[in-house]
């Protein structure tokens, strides 16, 4: 598969030969490329041809992040790896909107993912890039989905580029480009580093940082609000946020998940948009497991907020290292997936073995925090039969002790199970 590396060959994409391609392979399935690659070059150039295949797998590669958008949007293997996931995009605009945010400079747009999120949203972007190629995805994109009055595309250095007047700033430094292009998690290798971001968001009135999830906590600055977005229960990215009121209380900001809390952490889920600021509140003590297991969503975690998610569900720790959360009663949650507790066991695979065959369990769902067992070869050893039951299995620790929890997912169970 070939890939656009030039100007002059994105140029020939955007032409009607190009279009006519690009059209023609909407619904290519990449294992009959060379049979298609080969019928193409009988009638256009094979550099047209090449390219045209790549920019088609990456649309449909793209598809999980953009739906029906990418089958329109254009691409680089760079920009579909880096750009945000459509949903987690329209979010972070819908907050800047509702914040009053009018203007905006996109530094490090890539293909201009945020840029249409952003337009879509109400707000004139100016989008900054200094990868001309890039730029020109970006500049196709906004032509492609109607948006183009809306955003200005400039190819600059990032770090030269004056943002004064505009409503806010929002940074997605480069997190790729290590050894063999893999991921950098060092906030400061960033492109720009993160250190450049935060001086360049202090001086906007609003200012928004994409960041990988991971970021230590200590390498937050002090002055801003933190946001975790996790989608279909998968964490996607940190936002760090400034613009907030110095000394406003989280408390007081409960309901309004649009404003932003200086020093504040944030565990944002979506589709459904439910956003749990913390109260600062210290872990609770652990205690015995109960009859209702909790499973904090990922972005809970990362924004170390289990200890707000056990303060609403009335539950405590099952272990002081472990964020499962347990107590005796189900109180729902959007933040947690519950489990009903049917066993508490020490781990032993020979008695998992026998429990699971006399319960005619045949499908099980293997999960771990805190456990050195591997859940695939924990499986191999069950070699769980034909049973027509199911349940989940936890490998864990309780007080210490290598322990395994078997149970089911709250939202399956029936009256009278």
């Amino acid at each position: 598969m070939g890939q656009v590396t030039d100007l002059d060959t994105f140029a020939a994409l955007l032409a009607p030969e190009g279009q006519a391609l690009l059209t023609a392979l909407r619904d290519h399935d990449p294992a009959d490329e060379l049979t298609t690659a080969t019928r193409l070059r009988k009638d256009h150039p094979a550099p047209l041809v090449s390219a045209a295949l790549g920019q088609a797998q990456l649309r449909q590669r793209a598809a999980a992040k953009f739906g029906a958008d990418a089958r329109l949007m254009y691409f680089t293997p760079h920009g579909v790896e880096q750009s945000t996931r459509a949903v987690v995009a329209a979010h972070r605009a819908a907050r800047l909107a509702a914040l009053g945010v009018r203007t905006l400079a996109d530094l490090c747009c890539g293909i201009g993912g945020d840029a249409l999120a952003l337009a879509r949203a109400g707000i004139s972007v100016l989008a900054v890039d200094r990868d001309p190629l890039a730029c020109a995805a970006a500049r196709a994109n906004a032509e492609a989905l109607g948006l183009a009055a809306l955003i200005e595309v400039r190819c600059a250095d990032a770090t030269e580029v004056d943002t004064a007047g505009y409503d806010a700033v929002f940074v997605d430094p480069a997190r790729r480009g290590g050894v063999r292009g893999g991921r950098i998690f060092d906030p400061e290798a960033y492109s720009p580093p993160l250190s450049w971001a935060v001086e360049a968001a202090r001086t906007a009135p609003y200012a928004a940082l994409k960041i990988a999830p991971g970021v230590p906590h200590d390498a937050l600055p002090a002055d801003a609000e933190t946001e975790w977005i996790s989608d279909a229960g998968k964490v996607k990215e940190a936002v760090v946020w400034f613009g907030g009121t110095p000394g406003s209380a989280p408390d007081a900001v409960a309901g309004a998940a649009h404003r932003i809390v200086p020093g504040g952490r944030r565990a944002t889920l979506l589709p459904a948009g439910d956003s749990l600021l913390g109260a600062g509140l210290p872990d609770p003590e652990p205690g015995p497991v109960g009859a209702w297991l909790y499973e904090p969503d990922g972005a809970v975690i990362r924004a170390h907020l289990v200890a707000d998610v056990a303060r609403r569900t009335g539950g405590r720790l099952i272990d002081p290292t472990i964020a499962y959360i347990t107590a005796d009663t189900l109180t729902e949650t959007p933040y947690a997936t519950a489990y009903a507790i049917t066993d508490v066991l020490p781990f032993n695979v020979k008695k998992l073995k026998a429990l699971l065959r006399e319960r005619e369990v045949g499908i099980a769902v293997i999960k771990k925090r805190g456990s050195a067992v591997e859940p695939e070869e924990l499986r191999k050893k069950l070699k769980l039969g034909s049973g027509r039951r199911s349940c989940t299995i936890f490998l864990t620790r309780v007080a210490g002790a290598p322990t395994m929890l078997l149970g089911h997912p709250a939202a399956e169970l029936t009256p009278g199970r």
